[in-house]
């Protein structure tokens, strides 16, 4: 997993926040909004400059309600034709924890018995059958149903994408994450998603970090190395 989640922005940020003028009301009459330009340097930093992955924890929890409140954050975000494939799995039990704790990796074992919640991201396989619902417009079901293939790459990237939006409303509601490929899919999935035949992707820690024991930001590749404008 990348490194790179976040860390809450130094105190010039937060008061930079606390100087800027009211957002203005950009509706309109049909209920339509327009988007701001851009975000304030503040926000830029929240969700990017000063973000780190988290490594250790505050015993401070998640609660029911910032749980709900991130997932209909992530429910907003785009997917092909509106797929919405992402599944996620809330750990927060005792109980669960120790069930989870027997599917990861020794090396993010300490982090993740330490962290307030670990979700589950999972995508399920058959995501289409929810397109008459979601994607009206089309008889986008039929795209999927008789092609195995695609069904299963579209519903993994697409809930990857899922993954990435959740990193980052959860930056926006002031939460630290630390995302994680070390563990056992299989062991996880007849853990905890047998019921539901969803299929697990990757985890995220969720919580609180404990910033004195976060490590510094690695080397990112520049543009050039890494883009082009064509």
């Amino acid at each position: 997993m990348p490194g790179g989640d976040w860390l809450p922005g130094p105190p010039r940020a937060i008061i930079r926040a606390e100087k800027e003028p009211p957002m203005p009301d950009t509706s309109i009459p049909d209920g339509r909004v327009t988007p701001p330009a851009r975000l304030d340097d503040a926000s830029l930093d929240r969700l990017f400059r000063t973000a780190r992955t988290a490594n250790a924890w505050q015993d401070r929890p998640v609660t029911d309600g910032t749980i709900k409140e991130l997932y209909e954050l992530v429910s907003l975000g785009p997917t092909s034709a509106n797929q919405s494939p992402g599944r996620f799995v809330f750990v927060r039990s005792p109980e669960a924890r120790e069930r989870l704790l027997e599917t990861v990796s020794s090396g993010n074992r300490d982090k993740t018995r330490t962290a307030p919640v670990t979700v589950i991201v999972a995508y399920d396989p058959q995501f289409f059958e929810h397109l008459p619902r979601l994607f009206p417009h089309a008889d986008a079901r039929s795209w999927f149903t008789g092609n195995a293939a695609f069904a299963e790459r579209s519903a993994f990237m697409n809930s990857t994408m899922q993954a990435a939006y959740l990193i980052f409303a959860a930056r926006s509601l002031g939460l630290d994450t630390g995302p994680m490929a070390g563990f056992d899919a299989a062991k996880v999935d007849a853990a905890f998603l047998t019921e539901s035949g969803w299929k697990s992707t990757m985890l995220i820690n969720l919580g609180y970090g404990d910033h004195a024991k976060t490590f510094g930001r690695l080397p990112r590749l520049g543009f050039d190395e890494a883009a082009s404008v064509v």
